[in-house]
């Protein structure tokens, strides 16, 4: 990787994603699931390249799956609430249970006709100290899109606390997420998601010890009731996993 990208990618989206610590690596459009109607998602991320030793009780990355289910309410044309549960396998390790955590999100409702889409997410929620050094957190979201005939963009500006573990005395911590796509047909668009952290908003961490991942991705639109997302994504810092694969496929039900 190129000085020159590194460089392009500090001065536009500093970060890293903590609060997904790789299981639910997504950036958020600012949509809601329609009323009476539920989204269920299977995220899968594979860390070909990661922590190979437990670092501060935390167990290695490297060659681990993380399998996250996200199934998602819609109860108002503004407002939805969704409900995650994390898991980890590990050769060596088995399969474990790592988490849940629950994300009620509300959205600027169409009849105000705001010209970009506006949400905000609060998600709440426990891990277990094994897979993270903070086990009780709380990320607030905002989420900013806009689509352009076939460009595509949203902005995550996200701020993450800790309420019980290493990370607590450090307040809130800036953790910005971004997508860039472009419809190369009407099944396929093309892009770019981005996801980071720079540490606490009062003072952020040296560039070494943050965050920032990059990820090619492709979305296929094989029909509205279903989302899928693919992306193969490089970290660029000694603090981050440098090779994961994701893919992310949902499902709406008209229920």
């Amino acid at each position: 990787m190129s000085a020159t990208l590194l460089l392009v990618v500090f001065f536009l989206s500093p970060g890293r994603a903590p609060a997904q610590e790789n299981y639910e690596i997504q950036v958020y459009s600012y949509d809601t699931v329609a009323p009476h109607h539920t989204m269920v998602e299977l995220h899968s991320n594979f860390t070909a390249q990661g922590s190979k030793g437990t670092q501060g009780g935390v167990a290695p990355t490297n060659h681990a799956w993380h399998e996250t289910i996200e199934i998602t309410r819609g109860f108002a044309p503004w407002f939805e609430t969704g409900l995650y549960i994390f898991t980890s396998a590990r050769a060596g390790d088995g399969w474990d249970w790592v988490g849940s955590h629950i994300r009620p999100r509300f959205r600027a409702p169409d009849s105000w006709h705001w010209p970009v889409g506006v949400s905000i997410s609060n998600e709440i929620g426990y891990q277990r100290r094994k897979f993270s050094p903070d086990t009780w957190t709380w990320e607030i979201r905002p989420i900013v899109d806009k689509q352009v005939g076939r460009w595509y963009w949203s902005l995550n500006p996200t701020l993450d606390r800790s309420f019980h573990g290493e990370s607590v005395a450090k307040g809130f911590e800036f953790s910005p997420n971004f997508k860039f796509s472009y419809d190369a047909t009407k099944k396929i668009a093309a892009g770019v998601e981005y996801y980071g952290a720079m540490g606490p908003v009062t003072g952020f961490d040296p560039l070494a010890e943050q965050q920032h991942q990059i990820f090619p991705t492709l979305d296929l639109k094989l029909a509205p009731q279903w989302e899928i997302n693919i992306g193969v994504g490089d970290g660029f810092t000694r603090s981050t996993d440098r090779l994961i694969v994701k893919w992310i496929i949902g499902y709406r039900f008209n229920f």
